[in-house]
């Protein structure tokens, strides 16, 4: 494994751990850094735990960085840091370092936003451009919001510490959130191979601890199963030449079948709590695609519009067009269009080409094509709508 996909798996365990060690974000951030900065500089290879070494090894340029320090409080941090056991224990219902870490920096005195950005950055390890396209928006903001954040924590003083267990309900949404957008820029990737299974992974196993913190949760549980549905498509999402196929096209025996089970063993759980969630409507959209051979189109846009009910964001009504098209013909969808404002958002102008394209208007479908190409970030998906609009009949014979 090279030294990039060591960041990617590592980053965020280390930087939680060695925050619980140090108790303060922005040291630990930093000494990580400079930690994986000694690694590119001495590593032939890598050892057989090259997260322990990064922990160790930022532990100790945190401990020198102290040391040059002459205030009375960095003498204090050095002799708690120097004295702290190889394993300290904390007592409280959060035993993860991440998972602790995302509460923490999910604290309600900062601002929503401004706490899933900075969880994003520091428990996915994600960048700034990443965090951006999983929020749809600019990178200074992005940039901002992370500095706005860090700056509340040192300025505030705010703890890291385990929130009592009456606090972790109100802590519950960015946790969420955070989860979500960490598994989705796993599963499409802003930059780079399409699929980062490292990312899916931790996602996965995060969600799996919340759920087992938080077992009566039934958005908790949603998220679960709608990720491990997801996860189990993963397979068939990619050809043999690395070319997306998308979901119409998958060969449905390479799913993870007993993902599967596990998935929709959470939705009905979920259905018998009777309290409806965002999370829970994906999942359930999820399972109808995973059950049986063909997706029940008129099942999912059922629960789409529910979910818009719940959730009216312009990403849930341009899903919503997706099986409107399947329904209802891809005219119908097309107008549903018209009142999306994604800018930037290279799905909703791919969406577009597949319809016009369904409608025989290829020459506009060419045009959008190129459009979501040119906002595509991500090699994979670019080279699938070029490919796609290759696809499309000679334009001499069309309209």
């Amino acid at each position: 494994m090279d030294l990039a996909s060591i960041y990617r798996a590592e980053y965020g365990r280390c930087v939680a751990t060695l925050t619980r060690l140090l108790g303060d974000i922005n040291l630990a951030e930093e000494a990580v850094q400079d930690a994986f900065t000694t690694a590119l500089q001495k590593w032939q290879t890598a050892p057989p735990n090259p997260g322990a070494w990064i922990v160790t090894t930022a532990r100790n340029r945190a401990v020198d960085r102290l040391r040059r320090e002459t205030t009375r409080e960095a003498r204090h941090a050095e002799a708690l840091l120097l004295h702290q056991p190889d394993e300290p224990q904390e007592v409280g219902p959060v035993k993860d370092d991440q998972l602790r870490l995302i509460f923490t920096c999910c604290h309600p005195a900062l601002a929503p936003d401004a706490r899933t950005a900075l969880t994003l950055r520091l428990l996915g390890g994600l960048d700034v451009p990443e965090i951006a396209r999983a929020y749809l928006t600019q990178e200074a903001t992005v940039a901002q919001r992370i500095v706005r954040a860090k700056k509340k924590i040192r300025d505030a003083g705010i703890p890291y510490r385990v929130p009592a267990e009456h606090e972790l309900p109100d802590r519950l949404p960015p946790v969420l959130t955070v989860l979500y957008l960490m598994f989705n820029e796993g599963y499409s990737a802003t930059t780079g191979p399409l699929i980062r299974t490292d990312l899916c992974a931790e996602a996965i196993r995060l969600a799996r601890e919340l759920a087992a913190l938080m077992p009566d949760e039934p958005e908790v549980l949603g998220l679960l199963a709608l990720l491990l549905l997801t996860e189990a498509r993963r397979p068939a999402r990619l050809g043999p030449t690395g070319d997306l196929v998308p979901l119409a096209d998958q060969d449905r025996s390479l799913w993870d079948r007993a993902l599967i089970a596990e998935g929709h063993d959470l939705v009905r759980r979920c259905l018998r709590r009777n309290r409806p969630g965002p999370y829970q409507i994906q999942a359930a959209i999820s399972a109808v695609h995973t059950d049986g051979a063909a997706t029940d189109w008129r099942q999912v846009l059922a629960l789409y519009d529910q979910l818009l009910a719940l959730a009216p964001t312009p990403v849930v009504a341009l899903n919503r067009a997706v099986a409107v098209a399947e329904v209802h013909g891809p005219a119908v969808a097309l107008a549903a269009l018209e009142d999306i404002d994604l800018p930037g958002y290279h799905r909703l102008p791919a969406t577009r080409a597949e319809l016009l394209a369904r409608l025989g208007h290829h020459a506009a479908a060419r045009a959008a094509y190129d459009e979501a190409a040119a906002l595509a970030t991500n090699e994979t998906e670019r080279a699938h709508l070029q490919r796609r609009r290759t696809e499309l009949t000679d334009p001499r014979r069309t309209s």
